[in-house]
């Protein structure tokens, strides 16, 4: 690994970090972690608060904007 490193090097770019490539994939079922994120953002009420939050700024940047 140290070998690859160094010629990353030589070609002029920066030194890398290998050990990002080997990972534990512990759970690989992504569009269920997916669903399940999206589950809790909606159940915790960060939907509304997302969706107010954009209402109250788009109304802030309409009343401040000139012309």
């Amino acid at each position: 690994m140290e070998i690859l490193s160094d010629w990353v090097f030589q070609l002029g770019q920066a030194p890398i970090d290998l050990t990002v490539l080997a990972q534990n994939v512990t759970d690989p079922n992504i569009l269920g972690q997916m669903q399940k994120s999206f589950t809790h953002f909606v159940q915790t009420g960060q939907a509304w608060a997302l969706l107010i939050g954009l209402a109250i700024g788009y109304m802030i940047r309409n009343l401040t904007s000139y012309g």
